[in-house]
């Protein structure tokens, strides 16, 4: 008789999966292999760098968007390319205030699409206030692109009194969460699949700089780390800022907030909510003391009316994230491992 043994998901060394996209754990170790050492010194991952310069310090960003399907309820790929590069920059405490933008186009493209497409960048940059002053345009082959790709990048100032990191999380701080968790990714696969769950749900995509303007204000040096949970859901998110602050996460899962549309499609296609992309919310370790005046001021405004305390950090072993269940037990929350959803972002 053979031997038995639990299936892992396959370690692939030769050529890229789509799960090295996941922004889960196959993502990481691609990162960590592969693309990051011979291009930047060792240290935290971070959404965006901050680079000095005479004068001060900038804070940079770059990202890509190949979303499909490229409209969806709450958004389409141009409103989603603003979004998400606004939000890398917010999340090491800085203010931008300004995009780069380049198209990748596929011979065939219709202009009337491109046209709506642009039309939703120049929209969504006017209502953050943030402009598009420069960008590409390249063409390539019918079949050498899905249609369209998006690669955007996000310059911004440094907010005064900021001091974020995902490195500076700290025994003792706690977990805020600004909003309900699941939307994007669900929306995303409804639409794509035609499951029927677009009527109930739509996007959670909008930028979150005014959001994290006042919790700087409100806290100061108290917001220790930001992260906005897309790629890999919450469970990602989390994972990342434990590994880079050298801490222990525990959440409670009650306190997360599910929609019952995203918790009913999780439920139907066996996926953990804690994994799905998120595009308009955000995590923070706050200093206990901060914690106070950094909710009421993330409560004060359209982005984060539900904000809450999800979570507590503290000294355990390092790089583990917990969870609470509603039974009282303990369950270890780890990194999505391979592809969950592809072209969500």
């Amino acid at each position: 008789m053979s031997e038995l043994a639990c299936p892992l998901p396959r370690v692939e060394t030769e050529r890229v999966l789509l799960g090295h996209g996941s922004g889960g754990r196959l993502m990481a170790e691609l990162l960590a292999t592969v693309i990051t050492p011979p291009l930047v010194a060792p240290g935290p991952a971070e959404d965006a760098a901050v680079v000095p310069f005479a004068g001060g310090h900038a804070v940079l960003s770059t990202d890509s968007f190949v979303v499909t399907p490229r409209f969806f309820p709450g958004g389409d790929i141009g409103s989603l390319a603003v979004h998400g590069t606004v939000n890398d920059v917010a999340m090491r405490g800085a203010a931008p205030v300004a995009l780069c933008l380049a198209y990748v186009l596929e011979e065939g493209f219709p202009i009337a699409e491109l046209r709506r497409i642009t039309a939703s960048v120049a929209d969504a940059a006017r209502a953050a206030g943030v402009p598009v002053v420069t960008g590409d345009t390249k063409v390539v082959g019918r079949g050498a692109a899905d249609g369209i790709y998006l690669t955007t990048t996000g310059l911004g100032v440094l907010l005064p009194g900021a001091r974020v990191s995902a490195s500076y999380g700290r025994p003792g701080d706690l977990v805020l969460l600004s909003g309900p968790i699941g939307l994007h990714g669900t929306t995303i696969l409804s639409a794509r699949e035609d499951l029927g769950f677009d009527s109930e749900i739509a996007s959670d995509s909008q930028p979150l700089h005014r959001l994290v303007a006042r919790m700087i204000a409100a806290g100061g040096d108290g917001v220790h780390a930001l992260r906005d949970p897309t790629r890999g859901g919450l469970a990602s998110a989390l994972n990342e800022l434990a590994v880079a602050s050298g801490v222990a996460i525990e959440i409670d899962d009650a306190a997360v907030p599910v929609p019952a549309p995203v918790s009913a499609a999780c439920e139907l296609l066996g996926l953990d909510p804690l994994h799905v992309a998120n595009e308009g919310c955000l995590v923070a370790l706050v200093a206990p003391d901060a914690a106070g005046v950094v909710l009421a001021a993330m409560r004060d405004g359209p982005e984060a009316p539900a904000a809450r305390v999800i979570g507590k950090v503290h000294d355990g072993l390092p790089g583990r994230v917990t969870a609470r269940t509603l039974v009282g037990s303990t369950r270890i929350v780890d990194m999505l491992v391979g592809e969950q959803l592809p072209r969500i972002c």
